[in-house]
Formats: structure tokens, sequence, C-alpha cells
């Protein structure tokens, strides 16, 4: 999996860095620094202006400052040149921090001359590939590379190796309110979770009592998709349910509930002897926009 995403990410990381020879057959010699690397000062290193991830696991990079206390550091990090004689950090800011709190003067470094969409680019890509980046931070990425370089979803889906729609749900992520997002940030919901709520943006109450619900009872996805399409399409009063559900097929019905957890929308399968209709009943533009997604037609 990870060499069928290397292909679509654009230069990516292997264009980057230096081939690593394989081992010889006696013994492995010391660690040499190649000649198309250099040790860098890590006082000289500045922080990458793009970097997406905002939270660093403290417990790994703990590790990681062990292991580089012991061993050094395995892999490069990536540079591009700046002004002054310092450099830019592009790949690697884990390893130059774990270094500077080893104790270490230097890291081995790649310099390379980057332009900042590949600089953008390349965190990202490294960030994805390692499943570095929580949803709110993907989200962030992906309307960056959107907003700064302009370029589209399809551009982003081939350099980032995500599909189209995937990239236009986290984005929509964005719309949701700032207590929703820090809760995506911090995990008490999921990236599943979350796309539901993106569909309740439009209706602020049903939006909250879906949170409040959410959180306080632990609901699942399909739980959340349940409690949405109940809050946009409430039953009436004096009726009940139960009096309608025997009239639909068993099978019409599981197809109709599939439709609305695929969908996040309420559906309603009016069938009569496989004949009839399929009706999406839409609660705003972003269930507009998705169900035009779904449906390969947006």
């Amino acid at each position: 999996m990870m060499n069928d995403k290397r292909k679509g990410l654009g230069r990516g990381l292997d264009s980057l860095l230096p081939s690593r020879p394989s081992p010889g057959p006696i013994a492995m010699p010391a660690p040499q620094i190649q000649p198309s690397q250099q040790e860098v000062s890590v006082d000289l290193i500045d922080p990458n202006p793009y970097q997406t991830r905002r939270q660093i696991n403290e417990v790994s990079l703990a590790e990681l400052t062990e292991s580089i206390r012991a061993s050094g550091v395995v892999q490069p990090v990536v540079l591009r040149p700046s002004a002054n004689g310092r450099f830019q950090l592009v790949a690697g800011e884990r390893r130059w921090l774990a270094s500077k709190r080893a104790g270490k003067a230097t890291v081995p470094a790649v310099v390379r001359q980057i332009s900042n969409e590949q600089a953008m680019e390349i965190t990202i890509i490294e960030n994805l590939q390692r499943e570095d980046l929580n949803p709110m931070e993907q989200a962030r990425a992906f309307e960056r590379l959107s907003r700064e370089f302009g370029l589209t979803q399809e551009q982003i889906a081939a350099r980032t190796g995500k599909d189209r729609a995937s990239i236009a749900n986290f984005i929509r992520l964005l719309k949701l309110p700032d207590l929703l997002q820090e809760a995506l940030e911090g995990g008490s919901i999921s990236f599943g979770h979350g796309k539901v709520m993106v569909g309740l943006v439009g209706f602020p109450e049903h939006l909250d009592k879906l949170a409040h619900e959410v959180i306080t009872r632990q609901l699942s996805v399909r739980q959340t998709e349940e409690l949405a399409s109940r809050l946009l399409s409430p039953e009436p009063a004096n009726q009940k349910p139960a009096n309608v559900e025997p009239l639909l097929d068993p099978n019409v019905r599981e197809a109709q509930r599939t439709l609305e957890r695929s969908l996040g929308v309420k559906v309603e399968i009016q069938d009569h002897k496989g004949k009839g209709k399929i009706i999406l009943k839409y609660g705003s533009l972003d269930d507009f926009d998705r169900i035009l997604d779904a449906l390969g037609a947006s």
C-alpha cells in the first residue's frame, strides 16, 4: 500500500532522500554520512512554516529522543536554504526536536532547493504516510493546498493518494463550530461522526443536540446517522411508525436504511410491485453537494 501511495505523490520524499545502499554480507560498518548529506547545526534550523501537525505525542517523542541519544539519527532531515546562512525544515520535525532534546549539536540533513508548494506537499505527505494527522489537521492541510496554491481537489487527490470524495469530506469539516473541531482534534468524536454533523451545520439547534448526544452517550457513527435523520425529518406526534412499517417490503426498507447511512440524509422509497420512486430529502446545501458527490454528478 505504501508503494502504491508513493506513486501518486508528485516528487514525494523518495526523490529528495538519497537511496540507501543494501547492507553487505559481512559486518555492518559504522554509519557514514553520504556525500549528498551534511551535518547541520540544530540551532541553524528554523521550523517548517507549512507544518500541518499541531500536536506531537510526547511519549513517542521521548522514545525517539532516547533512541537518537543511543544510536543517532538514522534518516536525515530534509532542509531548504534560508536567509543569513540558516535553513528551513521541510521534513523530519520529530527527528530535529528529538535531536535537540538528546543534546545533539548537529543533525544529518539533505539540503535541496524546494519551492513553497513542494515544501508543503512534502510535509503533508510525510504526515499522511505515517497517519500522523488528526481529521482537522488533514482538513486544514487540504484547504491550504487549495487556497494558497490554487490546487483543485482532483490535483490534491493525485498528489496525496487520497480519493477526491475523501478530500471534499475533510474540507467540509472546517464548516463545523470551533468546539466540534476541537473535539475532532482531541479524539472525542471521529471523522465519521464529523461527516454526519456537517450535514446539520445549517440547523444549529439540531447540531447542538446531536453533538451533545454523541459525546455524552458515546453514540456510534451509525447511531449518529439515525439520530441526524430523525432530527431533520421528525415523525408527526400523532403518527405511529409501527402502523406504516409493515406496508414496506423488508428488502426495500433495508435498502432505504442503507441509503440513509451512506448519504447521511433522509431517504424514502416508494415501491409498488418493483416500480416506484427513490426520494432523497436534504436539509442544506452541504447535504445536496454530498448527494451529488455520491451520485457522481458534482
